[in-house]
């Protein structure tokens, strides 16, 4: 079965079904200090240097500052897609298990090779956000901290030494005003179709005649993880009560947004799963309550879930760090099929909530600290994933960016049992 099929297939909870092989993402530190202990370097971690689209090219700005200030803009626009750049430390590498592109993070494959790890899924190449899309402006540099304006009007700082995601320090939705510019400017229903790219008609052939999952939404795609991205997390905390009207208006016209340009993109060609960002979590539990949920979230997500599912998608997740636990039902009452990526070190038990809720589709759940503590502890916390995939829903993998204090033999190891796991387990 390829990448594709073996996804459909588990997530559907069809017993002759493998789980994919998916890793989430590795540090920049961490991919380099495996190089250093004996990870081939065949194809090392290219950097994507065109801007595309918001969600597969924020903070490309920031990582590839430098290498842009010896070029022109034609060169930034329209040569190579990706470059050899020193990875900072604190940058994501992509694993296969999420969409890619996305964020401007590079993707691996020296590690997929050499476990024969699967394909991973793609996002579709569309302008899900803003069109037009702000225009980069550096606003202030030194050797420490780079202050700009990033392609969806966020003002960020990238802090150069750790590299990790940018911080946000401005947003672009403050009140009813600057909402209505941008809904007015960047934010149209009336020119759908020219969100499309330019090489659209090769793309649908090659999605046509794919052995990957094809994904809709991603980064920084949410009802809830969208308003933070723009407006802060303290302005919309407040925003519910003090201007509920303006978050439900952006809300609903986000998703009528989102419903219009996914109609034009499946009348093209069908997609697998819907990806929604929301982050809605911390390490304690969910940032709101259920009452907010239910007033802001609940009815938006079933228009989505509906609208996805009345097109043939039946597999609806959402990312969210952090411990979701008292989200689930939430989650599932509205047409969410599956979350990820179960931070066990928030306090996610994948276990409690398999048995708990028989029919959630998960993904991720297992401890990235926990790989680096030696064999020991890498056998026990496989035993769990033992159980989960003989119920099928599930694909395992660390449950976040693997940090660089995992030596790459804790790591061989680690990945060549939950391959033999993988290979191995029936219901």
């Amino acid at each position: 079965m390829n990448a594709r099929e073996k996804f459909l297939g588990v997530m559907s909870f069809d017993p002759m079904a493998r789980s994919p092989k998916w890793e989430y993402a590795y540090w920049g530190a961490t991919i380099k200090r495996w190089y250093s202990e004996g990870l081939p370097e065949w194809n090392y971690p290219t950097i994507p240097t065109r801007i595309e689209t918001i969600s597969s090219s924020l903070y490309t700005i920031a990582y590839t500052h430098e290498w842009r200030k010896t070029r022109n803009l034609f060169e930034i626009t329209f040569g190579e897609r990706e470059r050899k750049i020193i990875l900072p430390d604190g940058i994501a590498v992509w694993g296969g298990a999420l969409y890619w592109p996305t964020q401007g993070f590079p993707r691996d494959t020296d590690v997929a090779d050499y476990f024969g790890l699967d394909k991973g899924t793609v996002l579709v190449h569309v302008e899900q956000l803003f069109h037009p899309k702000f225009e980069p402006q550096v606003l202030e540099e030194d050797e420490k901290f780079l202050d700009y304006i990033d392609i969806d009007g966020v003002t960020r700082r990238f802090q150069k030494q750790e590299g990790v995601i940018p911080t946000a320090m401005n947003w672009p939705v403050r009140d009813w005003d600057s909402w209505m510019e941008l809904k007015h400017e960047r934010l149209r229903l009336d020119n759908i179709p020219t969100r499309l790219p330019p090489q659209w008609p090769e793309l649908v052939q090659a999605y046509r005649h794919r052995d990957y999952p094809l994904a809709l939404g991603g980064y920084p795609l949410g009802l809830f993880g969208l308003p933070a991205h723009l407006m802060g997390y303290e302005r919309l905390f407040f925003s519910y009560y003090d201007q509920p009207d303006l978050i439900k208006d952006m809300l609903q016209h986000f998703t009528t947004l989102w419903l219009a340009i996914w109609e034009e993109v499946l009348s093209y060609v069908d997609v697998d799963v819907v990806h929604i960002f929301e982050d809605v979590s911390f390490g304690k539990g969910s940032m709101i309550s259920p009452s907010i949920f239910q007033e802001f979230m609940a009815p938006y997500y079933r228009q989505i879930t509906d609208f996805a599912r009345g097109r043939g998608i039946h597999i609806i997740l959402v990312d969210t760090d952090g411990n979701c636990e008292m989200l689930i039902p939430l989650f599932m009452q509205v047409g969410v099929t599956g979350l990820y990526p179960m931070e066990v070190s928030a306090g996610m038990d994948i276990v409690a909530v398999r048995k708990k809720y028989p029919t959630l589709q998960m993904m991720g759940g297992i401890p990235k600290h926990g790989i680096a503590l030696g064999w020991e502890r890498i056998d026990n916390f496989l035993e769990d994933v033992a159980f989960l995939l003989r119920q099928g829903g599930y694909i395992p993998f660390a449950d976040h960016s693997v940090p660089p204090d995992v030596p790459w033999e804790h790591f061989k190891y680690y990945r060549t049992r939950l391959n033999e796991l993988i290979e191995c387990t029936r219901w």
